[in-house]
């Protein structure tokens, strides 16, 4: 797999080039596209005639990393993504797919530049606004239950979490980082959230929001409020792991819906 340098990290980049029109897909904090596809996460397996960018974000999976937790800041990851854009889709139009980490990731980039994107479909948003604050209290708890008892202790804590009722088919998984870099990027969860709502509201283009039930750390009402704040807005709500598996599909659909991705900027 190709490399991609960008400030203070080393990015591991895979595409899956079929011609027709360019799409990036992003994952979730501590995990990569290898986990991701374990946890049925991987929307990009199910499309066709499709330029796919995947890559892993700095600190995660195959690429490198520093030990410090701005790095991980998602508008930090944004400036990852946009350099990815201007490298492999220069003068494109994308359309965006990520969960979690890579919804903040995708939605910073947006705001930013929102004419390299023609649609997202955007995966589980974390908390965000309003309930950020108490989430971040806990990655910090987290990073120093790392720091203090090593990653192990961190995996069995998360153990103890009930699991979404759509996900309890999904396979039990480990972080796909390093333990000396998990704290920082916890950390870096810490000190970021989504961009302001009145920024928000300017990204004038279509977005799916898929967000599940009974999960505090994305909870419905982040999906429900992005969807109040984007101009051309939906939510689908899953409750059970067939309705997850019906998200490949949903991504398709978002894809094909938007011919634009073919022109340039």
């Amino acid at each position: 797999m190709p490399t991609f340098s960008v400030p203070g990290a080393e990015l591991d980049v895979e595409l899956s080039d079929e011609g027709g029109c360019p799409v990036v897909q992003l994952h979730g904090l501590t995990s990569s596209r290898y986990r991701d596809r374990l946890l049925d996460l991987d929307l990009g397996r199910g499309l066709s005639g499709t330029r796919l960018l995947r890559y892993d974000a700095r600190g995660h999976g195959r690429s490198t990393g520093r030990e410090v937790p701005e790095d991980y800041r998602w508008p930090v990851l944004a400036d990852d993504l946009l350099r990815l854009l201007d490298a492999w889709f220069p003068g494109e139009r994308v359309h965006g797919v990520g969960p979690s980490m890579g919804c903040g990731t995708l939605l910073h980039a947006a705001v930013r530049e929102p004419e390299r994107f023609c649609g997202l479909t955007l995966l589980v948003p974390p908390t965000a606004w309003s309930t950020r604050a108490a989430k971040a209290a806990d990655y910090e708890r987290a990073a120093a239950v790392v720091e203090a008892q090593g990653m192990a202790a961190f995996v069995e804590a998360g153990r103890t979490v009930p699991r979404p009722p759509a996900t309890v088919e999904a396979p039990e998984t480990v972080p796909d980082v390093t333990e000396r870099l998990l704290p920082s990027l916890l950390r870096g969860a810490a000190l970021t959230d989504l961009p302001p709502v009145a920024e928000v509201a300017h990204v004038d283009v279509p977005v799916t929001v898929l967000a599940w039930t009974e999960d505090p750390a994305h909870p419905v009402s982040t999906a429900e409020a992005l969807v109040d704040t984007l101009p051309r807005a939906r939510l689908e709500v899953a409750r059970t792991p067939a309705d997850v598996a019906r998200w490949p599909q949903v991504l398709c659909e978002d894809v094909a819906a938007h011919p634009v991705a073919r022109t340039a900027i």
